[in-house]
């Protein structure tokens, strides 16, 4: 009495990062966080000084915290050594240059 299933394809996904927007993957969320932050700022700033600060203070973490962001992601997803020599791991670490 066996029973027969019927089968189905898993998609498994392409192993690529999620883009939105034109940010990938940790940028995203890094991206998310400046956006909170400035507004958490600017609603801080307006309620202490004036509105006119906590404007001016949206903006620039806003937009500065974006662009720097966008920076970063040029560099790529992953943090990248670009040192160059001959690196020799023992008990210390000794680098020979090779400018």
């Amino acid at each position: 009495m066996a029973t027969d299933y019927p089968e189905f394809n898993v998609y498994k996904g392409l192993q690529k990062p999620l883009i939105f927007k034109g940010f990938k993957g940790k940028f995203i969320y890094i991206g998310g966080a400046c956006i909170v932050s400035s507004l958490l700022i600017c609603v801080a700033l307006s309620s202490i000084f004036s509105i006119l600060w906590g404007c001016a203070a949206l903006v620039l973490i806003m937009f500065g915290g974006l662009g720097l962001t966008s920076h970063f992601q040029k560099k790529g997803l992953h943090n990248k050594d670009k040192r160059k020599g001959i690196f020799i791991f023992s008990k210390t670490f000794v680098c020979i240059s090779n400018n």
